[in-house]
Parts: structure tokens; C-alpha cells; sequence
């Protein structure tokens, strides 16, 4: 392809990626794989290229942008090869007029960096949120130890603060390397790692991960229980649940019993743990403000009344996880959102309707609230918000 091809190539991608943000459809990385697939003719060189182009387009615009067009132009005002490729050839795109539209920049739609704001967090922490995400991955202690597969993958280094996470360079196929293949790593971010690790999982417990979506945290507590006690899987999403059986199979992880759960029905379909868990980990559903780096076109995704609608169902699900508790019991609740509304706010609320449970510290991030919280800017990790709750007697 051509420069001027790949640049037409992104405007387009753009386009869909923007319509389909809209529409609440694919996320980007499924409608490049898509676009691609049809395209043999694009090199690997080539689909590099175009994947960079359309990530830094994304990355770069704040408000949603009018057009694919619009936010490469953003781009292309201070990259001159950039522009040198609105050359008007046949498989390029038309060459740039003056007074047309650019992309605004930033880090988000103006509502949402007001709630930022409001959340706390510095402008520094926010343009962190947009950041480029390392490539982390955690050992599995079920198979081996970090000295043993950093003796196996000398370009890695430890993490700074997970003791069973690894860094990795960036863009390093670890699902094609023998390692993955035989179980001894699973990718999850250092944050997700202490976050779940937050719940101090112990041999011979009952143990609940509520909303265990395909199950990453899931097998890190099966690991931390040393397959010995009762690890229940729970969600309500039936295609992600699926995937934990062949992961935890790979893993070695013996002891999960997952469950896929009707909304509404909830406290219905676990009345066989009400009251009997001796910890319950909720990962809630959440806006993912805190892993933009990751997915940054989530930031057009993303509506008032879809932020609502997220806000009830995280104070549906502590409810109910509340229930699952034994009497001493403890449960953890964690979002990857730096947003108030979804991580403090919501503890406040469950504690002002919950008398008698208590609050207990994580060694982990910076206090907030009843909870601390985990931030790119300040800690190199996703952004999370972790309350650790203690049940009364």
C-alpha cells in the first residue's frame, strides 16, 4: 500500500470506529481485524501502519469526531508526511482544504472531563488515561515461579508492585509463545493483579467472584487457594463465561465451579451460598474509564444515561454479593473506573445502607473514600478504584 492508501485506509476505519461507537456495535480492534480480513493485498508492514495511524487518531481526539477525516487531518497539521499524503491519487484521500474541520483534542468529551474533575483527578492523571498501556503478565503459582519463566523470557523485568507480575516489551505475542500454551502465564495488568489480590484468598476457603466476566481474576484466586477449597465463578454474559472452562483447564485451576446467572434472578440462582462465603470479590460493571490506555475509543462509547444505567446495576450487584456473605465475612469491591460516582460514591451508599459492616485497608494505591484507588500517572497501572469491606458478627 501506498502512504496514501494507508491513510485512506484509516479514514475509513475511522469512520466505522466512530459509527460504531455511536450504535453501541464492535469495539475497534474487532472492526480492524474485519477490515483486514477482506484485504488480503495489505502486508503485515501495511496493517501495522494503518492500526498506529487509526490508534493515535483515536487517542488524540477527545470530543467524538465528525469524521474519520477529521481526526486524521488533526493529526496531519503537524506531520507533514501525514499531509503529503492527501495527494487526491486513486486509493488516497482527496487533498486537504484549508477551512475544513479538524477533530478537537483532549482526553474526553467535555461531561466526562468534568466528572473527572469532579472525581479528583488532577490533569496529569487524565491525560495518563490516554496513554500507550504496557504488556503485563502474571505468573500462574500453580505451575512455577517468576524467577523461573524471567530465567525463560530474559527480556522481561518484574513489575513494581504485583510480586507475580512480569513486564513485557510491547507488541511480544505471549498466546504464541510455549509459556502461555502450557498455563505458566496469563496477560493481566499489574492493577488487575493487586485489585484481585485484594481479596487475600486463602486454601480451604468459599470463595465467590460475582461477576467473573471470562475469568482473569477468577484464576488468580483459584491459584492463590492452591486448588484446595470452593471457588465459585459467577455472570450474567454466557459468551464470557464460556471462555473460563479451557482457561482454567490450561491453568490447572481444578476447584471453579461457575454458574451463569438471569438478571434479576440473581439472589434466586445463589440462595445455596446466601450467607456461607467467606469472601466475595465484585469486579462490577463499569464505564472502564480506567482502561482507556487500552480501549481509548470507550470514551465515545460512553453516555450519561448509559453511566445511569452502570451506577444501578453496581448497586444491584454489592447488594447481592452482601447476601453471599458469612457473618465476619469479607467482600471487595473494585471497578476500573476513576469516576466517583462508580467506585466511592457507591461504597458510601452501601455503608449508609449496611450498619454494622466495616472498612478494611488494601496495601495498595492512594486512600479515596473508603477505598484506594490505582492510576496510570501515579502508580503505572490501570486505573481502579478497591473498597475492602468486613461483614458485622
Amino acid at each position: 500500500m501506498t502512504p496514501a492508501a494507508r491513510t485512506q485506509a484509516a479514514i475509513e476505519l475511522l469512520d466505522a470506529i466512530i459509527a460504531s461507537a455511536a450504535a453501541g456495535g464492535a469495539a475497534a480492534d474487532t472492526l480492524i481485524a474485519r477490515y483486514f480480513a477482506t484485504r488480503r493485498y495489505a502486508g503485515s508492514k501495511d496493517r501495522r501502519a494503518v492500526r498506529e495511524l487509526v490508534y493515535a487518531a483515536i487517542r488524540h481526539a477527545g470530543p467524538v469526531p465528525a469524521s474519520g477525516r477529521a481526526a486524521v487531518l488533526a493529526l496531519a497539521d503537524s506531520d507533514i508526511a501525514l499531509a503529503d499524503s492527501f495527494d487526491g491519487s486513486a486509493h488516497g484521500p482527496a487533498p486537504i482544504e484549508p477551512a475544513e474541520p479538524r477533530a478537537a483534542g483532549g482526553v474526553a468529551p467535555a461531561w466526562l472531563v468534568a466528572a473527572l474533575d469532579r472525581s479528583g483527578l488532577t490533569e496529569a492523571q487524565q491525560a495518563a488515561l490516554i496513554d500507550r498501556a504496557p504488556l503485563d503478565i502474571r505468573v500462574n503459582s500453580l505451575a512455577t515461579t517468576r524467577e523461573a519463566v524471567l530465567a525463560e523470557w530474559p527480556d522481561a523485568v518484574p513489575t513494581p508492585l504485583a510480586p507475580l507480575g512480569l513486564r513485557l516489551p510491547s507488541g511480544t505475542p505471549v498466546e504464541q509463545s510455549e509459556l502461555y500454551r502450557a498455563g505458566l502465564i496469563e496477560v493481566q495488568d499489574e492493577g488487575s493483579q493487586l485489585v484481585g489480590a485484594a481479596l487475600a484468598a486463602k486454601p480451604g476457603e468459599w470463595l465467590v467472584d460475582l461477576c467473573a466476566g471470562a475469568g482473569g481474576k477468577t484464576l488468580q484466586i483459584g491459584a492463590a487457594m492452591d486448588n484446595r477449597g470452593a471457588l465459585l465463578a459467577c455472570d450474567i454474559d454466557r459468551a464470557r463465561l464460556q471462555r473460563l472452562a479451557p482457561r482454567a483447564e490450561r491453568a490447572g485451576v481444578t476447584i471453579v465451579e461457575s454458574r451463569l446467572l438471569n438478571p434479576g434472578r440473581e439472589r434466586e440462582m445463589l440462595a445455596d451460598w446466601a450467607g456461607k462465603a467467606d469472601g466475595v470479590l465484585i469486579d462490577a460493571p463499569c464505564s472502564g474509564t480506567g482502561t482507556w490506555r487500552r480501549n481509548p475509543e470507550a470514551r465515545w462509547r460512553l453516555t450519561p444515561d448509559r453511566l445511569d444505567r452502570l451506577r444501578a446495576m453496581q448497586a444491584q450487584v454489592l447488594s447481592v454479593g452482601a447476601g453471599l456473605v458469612k457473618p465476619g465475612g469479607r467482600m471487595v469491591y473494585i471497578v476500573c473506573s476513576l469516576l466517583d460516582v462508580e467506585g466511592r460514591d457507591q461504597v458510601d451508599a452501601f455503608l449508609a445502607a449496611n450498619r454494622g459492616w466495616s472498612v478494611e485497608t488494601p496495601t495498595m494505591g492512594t486512600p479515596h473514600g473508603a477505598g484506594h484507588r490505582l492510576d496510570p500517572a501515579t502508580h503505572g497501572t490501570d486505573g481502579f478504584f478497591v473498597a475492602c469491606l468486613r461483614a458485622p458478627c
